[in-house]
């Protein structure tokens, strides 16, 4: 009878955990903060200047060295007319009719189509795939996305409900 038991949730265990760490950080600041109001200061003994005589010491005052200079930026040849060849291709005559019109680019257009259903790409896509298969185990659904899911189930349960009992009319009623 093991699939009775419930799972234990960790996401909720960690919560219970951070909020009970939390809640006792509240209340060591609410003590030190009455401490502080009644002037319960903590005897601490001052190391930054000694009691008794004190003797000073004249030193020159270091010389700053200079700031490093960054080194020369490195910069790399590119290549131009691989980059303008490019562009340049697209706007060939050949592209054109007699009457300076460009001419119906099939193969772009399906491109731009499938682009377009496509749609941008992620910037985490392994996040996506995660969150898509359910990956991420222990996290419960909202109530919102409970709610519509069983709304959906109601629905599509009446839906099929009608279309059996007109089935079953236009079955009795062609009798």
């Amino acid at each position: 009878m093991a699939w009775v038991k419930k799972k234990p949730d960790l996401l909720s265990d960690r919560a219970s955990a951070l909020t009970a760490e939390i809640a006792s950080l509240e209340t060591q600041i609410k003590r030190l903060d009455a401490q502080l109001q009644r002037g319960e200061h903590p005897r601490l003994r001052s190391t930054a200047v000694p009691h008794g005589v004190t003797i000073t010491h004249t030193t020159p005052a270091p010389v700053p060295r200079p700031a490093p200079r960054p080194p020369e930026p490195i910069f790399e040849e590119v290549d131009q007319d691989r980059l303008k060849a490019h562009h340049e291709n697209a706007n060939t005559p050949d592209h054109y009719n007699e009457l300076g019109v460009r001419k119906y680019d099939f193969p772009a257009l399906l491109q731009r189509v499938g682009d377009f259903f496509r749609g941008p790409t992620t910037m985490n896509p392994k996040l996506v795939s995660y969150l898509a298969a359910g990956g991420v185990q222990g996290l419960r659904p909202l109530r919102k996305e409970k709610r519509v899911a069983r709304n959906r189930v109601i629905a599509l349960a009446i839906f099929l409900f009608l279309m059996g009992l007109g089935v079953i009319y236009m079955f009795v009623r062609s009798r």
